[in-house]
C-alpha cells in the first residue's frame, strides 16, 4: 500500500490513467467531442478577448445558410476546430501558439519569442494558417501535413519546418538565456507570480504552468526555489481575496540563488468575525493539460487561505466520472490537509445538460448515480430524484453555473429556455418550490446579471434559497480563463456558529447566513439582523437597513427588496430607513468594473442572502414573481418535450408530474 496520505493507491491509479488519457488524446482526454469539449481544446489558446461561440456560429451559418440562427447551435459538433481557432484569434499570436502564415508569396512565421534557459528543450504548438486558394503541404519534424485552401491546422513542433522543400527560419520562436535561481518566501503559503519582461511565467519544479483569468502566471506554496533567466524578474505575492498583493523586481545572478522575501498585507479577516469563505464547486480533474493529484488542491487551498474547499467528482461527456476513486476513498471525511482553519471535502457534481448541473457538499455516503442524458442516454430520472438521494446522504445541494445568456429582471423566462442542451439550471424553479434544492451559486463563471435576476425572482416568489458561490475551477487546466484560475476566486462566506466543521458550515448555509463575492467584503443588517434572519413585523413598521463594504474594487452599493432597487450609494457605507407595508425581503449588492482582484469578466460583485421581512404572519410571495415562475415551468415543459431523450412515456411523465407539483405550490401562493 502507498504510504502517502494524499495519494492512496486507488487515487494514484486514477491519476496515472488520466495522464495516459492526456498523453494519448491531448487536453480533451478522449472525451466525446460535444460543444464544451471542443471549446476546452480551443480555449487552451484563446482568452476573453476572443469570441469562440460567435466565431463558431458564423462558421456554421456559412455552411448552413438556410438554417435559422437559433438552430445553428444544434450543429456545434460539426465545426472545423482548427479554422475556428484561427478565425477567433483574428490575427493575434498567443505565446503558446506561433503562426506559420502560408500565402501565395511564401511562408512567414509570427511568434511571441519565448525565453529558453541554457540548453533546455523547446517545443510548442504551431498554427498553420493558409490564405492560399490551393492546398499547401507543410512538413513538421518529418511529418507531412496538408493544409486545405484558406484552412488551418494546429500541429506540435520541436525541431524543424519546411514548406515546398524550403526550411522555415524558426529563430523568432525562442532565445537562449543563462539560468539563475530565486527563492520566494513569505512565512506562510501564498499565491506567487514570477514573470520575465515579456510576461513569460516561471515555476518551481513540478508545478503546473498555470495562468489565471487575467493571463497572469501563478503557483502556490512558500519557501520555494524557481529557476529563472538571469535578467530582470518581477515577483508578485498575494493570498486570496482577503489580502492585498505585493511586488518587487529583482535581477538574479547566473549560477547563484537570490532570496526574495515578500509578504502580502491583510485587507480583512473574515474568520476573526466568525465568517468562513468557501468554494463549493472545484474539480481536481476534468480534462486539461496537467492531470492533478490531491497535493495540488492542498497547496492551492492553503495558498489562497480558502477556508472551505469542496472538490467534486463529475463526468464530462461520457460515463467516466473523474475523481470518483477519491470520493470512494474519502467520502464523509475531511481531506488529509484540513486543519482548524481550512476544511476540505470531496463531493459530487451531478450533471444533466438539459435541466442543469448541481453540486453536493457534506456527503456521508456514495450516491447511486452521477449524471443522466449523456451519450444519448435518457434524461431520466429528473434531477429531483438525485437531489432527494443526496439529501438523504447528508449533503446540501446547489445549482452551479446556472445561466450563461445575459438577461435582466424584466426579461421573460424563454430567454434561456429557447433551445436544447446548454447546461442551464432550468429545473431549479421546480426544485425550489418543492424544497428540494438548498442554494443557488449566484456567483460562478456564468452571467452574473442573469443568475441574480433568477435568484431574486425565486426568493420573491416565496422560495427559501441561500446565496452561494462555486468557481467551477479545474485544477487540471492550466490556461483556460476562470477554469484554470485559483480555487476561491469567488467565495461564499457563511457566518458559522463555533468551530469550523463540515457540519457547522453546512448549517450556516442552510440557515441562509451568507454572502457571495468576487472579493469585496459585504455586510447587511436590518434592525441589527443579518442574512438568513426573519423579522416578524406589523404593517407600517419601520426598519433600519445598514450596508457596509470593504475592498478597493467596489464602486457602488445597492439595497434591494422584492420591489426592486431601494437605495444606491458609493462604497463603504449605505443606510436606509423603510416603512414595511407588505411582506418582502432585503438583500445588499456591491459592484464594480474590471479590476485586478476580480477574475469574472463582469468585474467585481457581491450579493447577500436575504433578510426576510414577514408582515402580519405572511411571507413574501410577490404575484409578479410567482407568475414568472409559472411561465418558466410552462416553457420548461415544452423544452423537455421537444429536446428530452426518453425511452418510455413514463420517463417523460415523471418530469411533467414534477412540474405540475411545483405549479400547485406556486398557484397556492397567488392572491
Amino acid at each position: 500500500m502507498c504510504d502517502d496520505p494524499l495519494l492512496p493507491d486507488s487515487v494514484a491509479r486514477a491519476w496515472s490513467d488520466y495522464c495516459s488519457l492526456r498523453d494519448a488524446h491531448g487536453p480533451c482526454w478522449g472525451e466525446p467531442p460535444i460543444s464544451y469539449v471542443d471549446q476546452a481544446w480551443a480555449t487552451v489558446f484563446l482568452d476573453s478577448r476572443h469570441d469562440y461561440w460567435g466565431t463558431a456560429l458564423s462558421q456554421l451559418a456559412e455552411r448552413y445558410p438556410d438554417v435559422p440562427p437559433e438552430e445553428l447551435e444544434d450543429h456545434m459538433g460539426e465545426v472545423d476546430l482548427d479554422r475556428l481557432l484561427r478565425d477567433a484569434l483574428g490575427g493575434d499570436v498567443p505565446d503558446n501558439l506561433p503562426a506559420l502564415r502560408l500565402t501565395p508569396e511564401g511562408a512567414t512565421l509570427a511568434a511571441e519569442t519565448r525565453v529558453v534557459l541554457d540548453d533546455g528543450p523547446f517545443r510548442t504548438a504551431l498554427l498553420l494558417d493558409s490564405s492560399t486558394d490551393e492546398p499547401v503541404e507543410v512538413v513538421v519534424d518529418g511529418t507531412a501535413y496538408v493544409v486545405p485552401p484558406r484552412g488551418a491546422k494546429v500541429v506540435e513542433l520541436v525541431r524543424e519546418v519546411t514548406v515546398g522543400g524550403r526550411p522555415v527560419d524558426l529563430s523568432p520562436l525562442a532565445r537562449r538565456a543563462a539560468a539563475a535561481t530565486i527563492r520566494v518566501r513569505a512565512g506562510f503559503p501564498c499565491r506567487w507570480g514570477v514573470t520575465g519582461a515579456n510576461g513569460q511565467g516561471w515555476y518551481p519544479e513540478g508545478a503546473p504552468p498555470k495562468l489565471d483569468a487575467h493571463r497572469r502566471p501563478f503557483f502556490h506554496g512558500d519557501d520555494l526555489v524557481v529557476t529563472v533567466p538571469a535578467e530582470p524578474i518581477t515577483v508578485t505575492v498575494t493570498r486570496g481575496m482577503e489580502y492585498t498583493s505585493a511586488e518587487v523586481v529583482v535581477t538574479p545572478d547566473a549560477g547563484r540563488e537570490t532570496l526574495v522575501e515578500l509578504t502580502p498585507e491583510r485587507l480583512y479577516d473574515a474568520a476573526a468575525r466568525g465568517w468562513y469563505g468557501g468554494d463549493l464547486h472545484v474539480h481536481l480533474n476534468w480534462m486539461g493539460e496537467e492531470p492533478a493529484a490531491p497535493a495540488l488542491a492542498a497547496a492551492a487551498q492553503h495558498g489562497e487561505d480558502l477556508h472551505v474547499l469542496n472538490l467534486v467528482a463529475g463526468n464530462v461527456a461520457s460515463e467516466r466520472v473523474y475523481d470518483v476513486e477519491a470520493l470512494e476513498h474519502w467520502v464523509g471525511e475531511d481531506l488529509p490537509w484540513s486543519d482548524e482553519r481550512h476544511l476540505a471535502r470531496i463531493g459530487v457534481e451531478y450533471r444533466n445538460d438539459l435541466v442543469g448541473h448541481f453540486s453536493a457538499f457534506g456527503l456521508r455516503g456514495l450516491p447511486k448515480r452521477y449524471h443522466t442524458g449523456f451519450l444519448h442516454t435518457v434524461d431520466w430520472p429528473p434531477n429531483a430524484a438525485a437531489l432527494e438521494e443526496l439529501r438523504a446522504l447528508g449533503a446540501i445541494t446547489g445549482y452551479g453555473h446556472p445561466f450563461h445568456t445575459p438577461f435582466d429582471d424584466d426579461d421573460p423566462p424563454d430567454v434561456v429556455l429557447s433551445r436544447g442542451r446548454n447546461c442551464s439550471a432550468r429545473e431549479i424553479v421546480a426544485d425550489a418550490a418543492l424544497c428540494l434544492i438548498d442554494t443557488l451559486d449566484v456567483l460562478n463563471h456564468s452571467s452574473i446579471a442573469a443568475t441574480a435576476a433568477v435568484y431574486r425572482r425565486l426568493i420573491g416568489a416565496g422560495n427559501r434559497l441561500t446565496v452561494t458561490a462555486g468557481t467551477d475551477a479545474v485544477l487540471s487546466f492550466c490556461r483556460r480563463g476562470t477554469a484554470s484560475g485559483p480555487p476561491g476566486w469567488e467565495r461564499v462566506y457563511a457566518n458559522v456558529a463555533g468551530p469550523l466543521t463540515a457540519e457547522s458550515f453546512a448549517e450556516a448555509i442552510l440557515l441562509g447566513r451568507t454572502f457571495a463575492t468576487t472579493g469585496p467584503w459585504l455586510e447587511l443588517t436590518v434592525n441589527g439582523h443579518g442574512p438568513g434572519d426573519t423579522l416578524e413585523l406589523a404593517p407600517g413598521q419601520r426598519v433600519e437597513i445598514v450596508v457596509a463594504s470593504i475592498g478597493p474594487e467596489v464602486e457602488q452599493l445597492e439595497i434591494r427588496t422584492a420591489q426592486g432597487v431601494l437605495a444606491q450609494g458609493p462604497p463603504g457605507h449605505l443606510t436606509m430607513s423603510m416603512v414595511v407595508s407588505e411582506p418582502t425581503y432585503v438583500v445588499a449588492v456591491a459592484s464594480g468594473g474590471p479590476h485586478p482582484r476580480a477574475f469574472h469578466r463582469r468585474g467585481a460583485y457581491a450579493h447577500t442572502s436575504p433578510v426576510y421581512l414577514d408582515v402580519a404572519g405572511e411571507h413574501v410571495a410577490r404575484e409578479a414573481d410567482v407568475r414568472w415562475c409559472l411561465a418558466w415551468l410552462d416553457r420548461l415543459e415544452t423544452v423537455v418535450r421537444e429536446f428530452g431523450t426518453f425511452e418510455t412515456e413514463h420517463q417523460l411523465r415523471d418530469h411533467l408530474e414534477l412540474y405540475e407539483r411545483a405549479r400547485a405550490v406556486y398557484r397556492g401562493r397567488l392572491p
